[in-house]
């Protein structure tokens, strides 16, 4: 077992690695810049290159079905789902393959509306995501132990 974090963005890392510590899951961080992780030997640091999805790339390249990824990516998760990993977001939302549909078309669809700001239409859909809450750091860790768990079990 593995867990891969899309980690630019993660608020969620110090809990990453509270959980990998108890169950003794390796956790590769994954980066566009370099970030500070532990010195520890479950924990590994990546740096990629700031290309275009080159973090996106090198996690759902080693997504397979014993791998935990973390991301907010919907794009990201869709590909990892592919890959029989299992997704779950920073704040404890699994993504799943009757989720991800849904999820990938509210993207969409939120995208075209953003388009649609400044072209006189009047409609508002620039506030983005809600604030990251104590609750979702809560969920986060519930979601990601009982995932472990169900890992360790086969």
């Amino acid at each position: 077992m593995h867990i891969l974090v899309d980690a630019d963005a993660c608020p969620v890392k110090e809990e990453i690695y509270k959980v990998a510590f108890r169950y003794a899951v390796p956790v590769t961080v994954v980066a566009n810049a370099p970030i500070r992780v532990p010195k520890h030997e479950l924990i590994e640091r990546v740096t990629v290159s700031d290309g275009y999805d080159a973090a996106d790339d090198f996690v759902a390249d080693h997504a397979d079905a014993r791998s935990i990824i973390i991301t907010a990516d919907i794009l990201l998760a869709e590909r990892c789902l592919k890959n029989n990993a299992a997704v779950i977001s920073p704040k404890g939302e699994p993504f799943t393959a009757d989720t991800i549909g849904s999820a990938v078309a509210a993207r969409a669809l939120m995208a075209d509306l953003r388009a649609g700001i400044g072209k006189g239409n009047g409609d508002d859909f620039s506030g983005g995501p809600a604030p990251f809450q104590k609750a979702d750091r809560s969920r986060f860790l519930q979601t990601l132990d009982e995932t472990i768990v169900r890992l360790k079990r086969g």
